[in-house]
């Protein structure tokens, strides 16, 4: 007797590649062409430059060659990942971050929601004075160990973490690297307006706990409710043979840890430092950490290299994911869609033009994830297209930063949201399910701030 076959779950890799293939059959379709582009500094696109291409012949070779270019040109935030792995094992060897969950657990029992929203808080915190959204991949093994804790599931742990991390991305109130380019092309002071993207931030990160914390209370009172069905968690579960009682050493840990997460924020912040300099802060926090719980070199070897091996399928994700973005560049078909959104924007009055640009960006967004690389293309023509409709450039910039940030939670294309998922081991499909419903509510809070930023002129331009 033949049982029916019950349908799996595409894998994240297919799901990109068939992006990849839907890529390529597009570029067939919408004309090719470009916008000139300057080259004094940062290389931005010339406002009214236009022109229409001959259309490159992508063969199926293009399609498979635009997935190297896609690990090369991924490669550092690549091996960012696989260091951040390998770095977070050697920290959680002498079961350092077990101990320290546990304590933390123990220290609010019965206040399950406090510590949820405080875990959210802080990373929303840390992610909006600038630290790159990049990072947040390091803490996810925290968000999973603190569901297991708590006895929620996969989807919680991310969402604790990450959730509240990309809400003060979205409002970006001191963000020197998409915020600092926006702001530039526009001609304003870097950082001005900070006052208004923190009533943002507090908006953005208030609904986003209060979604989480419905989430964890659902599958809480009843476990079957959870999205990720009777497993709750990936099968390859983080080595829990070494786990103590908090002790001396596990505190010298964690602070040596912070410590070297403040040095990478000042150094964003003062010094430019971006993804390298972060790579070479976690192997810093790496070796001190094996001195200070006197693994041996061996010992440090075999952790680390364990840690980078569990995290390598989310880290080619990454690279995988940007050769979408590599095959469409190819084909010459991103500009084209700019400029052919763009024009009929002009005829627009100025609030529905401010909406206008804030929708555009929350769906653009979807097909280039990277922050800065969107607002070197979009910065530049939504800048005179502001002067024009009577919208203030600032107005212009919160539109641009909240369209930007709000469909990083969906895009497959992005890297990051691809090996968050991964290492978390949350089938894609299934975090779409969860999602959806804050996506909207992220919607309502940037359709009301941009409108409100529209009504007072938000300045200073």
């Amino acid at each position: 007797m033949n049982k029916k076959r019950k349908m799996a779950m595409p894998d994240a890799i297919v799901i990109l590649f068939f992006l990849l293939i839907l890529a390529w059959i597009v570029s067939f379709i919408i004309p090719s062409g470009e916008f000139e582009r300057s080259t004094d500094g940062l290389e931005t696109v010339i406002p009214n430059s236009f022109s229409s291409v001959d259309a490159p012949n992508l063969g199926i070779m293009d399609v498979f060659l635009s997935i190297q270019q896609g690990l090369i040109e991924s490669a550092n935030l690549i091996f960012l990942v696989l260091i951040m792995g390998g770095a977070i094992a050697v920290i959680e060897y002498p079961g350092t971050i077990n101990a320290g969950v546990k304590v933390m657990v123990d220290k609010t029992r019965n206040r399950k929601y406090l510590l949820i929203a405080s875990v959210s808080l802080l990373f929303g915190i840390i992610s909006t004075v600038g630290v790159g959204s990049n990072a947040v991949i390091a803490f996810i093994p925290l968000g999973i160990i603190l569901a297991k804790a708590l006895d929620l599931d996969a989807i919680a742990g991310v969402a604790i973490i990450y959730l509240g991390y990309f809400a003060g991305s979205a409002a970006a109130v001191f963000d020197p690297i998409i915020l600092g380019v926006a702001q530039e092309i526009a001609g304003l002071p870097l950082f001005s307006g900070a006052i208004f993207r923190i009533f943002i931030f507090i908006a953005l990160i208030v609904v986003t706990i209060l979604f989480v914390t419905r989430y964890v209370k659902r599958i809480s009172e009843d476990p079957s409710k959870s999205l990720m069905g009777e497993q709750k968690f990936a099968e390859k579960d983080m080595d829990e043979t070494h786990i103590e009682k908090f002790n001396t050493a596990h505190k010298i840990i964690i602070l040596f840890f912070f410590l070297c997460i403040g040095v990478f924020v000042y150094g964003s912040l003062a010094l430019g430092w971006g993804i390298n300099e972060l790579a070479a802060i976690f192997l810093i926090n790496a070796i001190g950490t094996a001195i200070i719980s006197k693994q041996s070199p061996n010992q440090f070897v075999k952790s680390f290299m364990g840690g980078a091996r569990n995290i390598l399928y989310g880290a080619l994700i990454i690279g995988i994911a940007r050769s979408i973005i590599v095959l469409m560049e190819n084909g010459l078909i991103l500009d084209t869609v700019v400029n052919a959104i763009f024009i009929p924007l002009s005829e627009m009055g100025t609030l529905f033009g401010a909406l206008a640009m804030f929708f555009f960006n929350l769906i653009f967004n979807i097909l280039v994830p990277s922050g800065s690389g969107q607002a070197a293309v979009v910065m530049p023509i939504m800048t005179p297209l502001a002067d024009m409709l009577d919208i203030t450039r600032q107005t212009a910039v919160v539109a641009f930063k909240l369209g930007d940030g709000i469909t990083n939670m969906i895009t497959p294309i992005s890297g990051v949201l691809m090996a968050v998922l991964a290492i978390g081991g949350i089938p894609y499909t299934k975090w779409i399910r969860f999602i959806m419903p804050l996506v909207l509510y992220w919607a309502i809070v940037g359709i009301a701030f941009v409108m409100i930023a529209t009504l007072i002129g938000y300045g200073p331009f």
